[in-house]
């Protein structure tokens, strides 16, 4: 069977799927609830020597939740999401809970979390949104 080029119809580019809303909820909560858990695990030993792993955990986890909520909404400012919920979960584990209960210590730990845990991510928003800009900063080939 032919087509008539007459009527076929142009080639029309797709459009980019919808954000899926569910999955970047899941996505923040996970930022948040990895706050909680980096802040509860932070006190771990190995024998009597400190092991805080979860300050590279932290790292590592939250520069995925933030590149995976830019690849699925391609908005800067909805990637960051994930930090801001990690900053509320860090920020509720420092206050005081009743009894006078705190989950945070004053340890050397406590400083390198939020550091680490939020460096890597933005970092990597900031090196995406320089890229972003300089794409659309650069000239248009000239044909010749």
């Amino acid at each position: 069977m032919t087509v008539d080029p007459a009527t076929a119809l142009p080639d029309v580019p797709a459009l980019p799927p919808e954000p899926r809303r569910g999955v970047v909820a899941l996505l923040v909560f996970d930022g948040f609830l990895c706050a909680i858990l980096s802040v509860m695990f932070l006190g771990l030993y190995i024998g009597s020597v400190p092991f805080p792993i979860t300050i590279l955990l932290a790292a590592v986890l939250d520069l995925l939740l933030v590149m995976a909520v830019y690849s699925e909404t391609g908005s800067f400012r909805t990637a960051m999401l994930p930090l801001a919920a990690w900053l509320l979960g860090f920020a509720a584990c420092l206050a005081v809970g009743p009894g006078g209960d705190q989950l945070v210590m004053a340890d050397w730990r406590v400083l390198m979390l939020p550091v680490a845990a939020l460096l890597p991510a933005g970092g990597y928003l900031f090196s995406a949104r320089i890229k972003a800009i300089m794409q659309g900063a650069r000239p248009p080939a000239q044909q010749s």
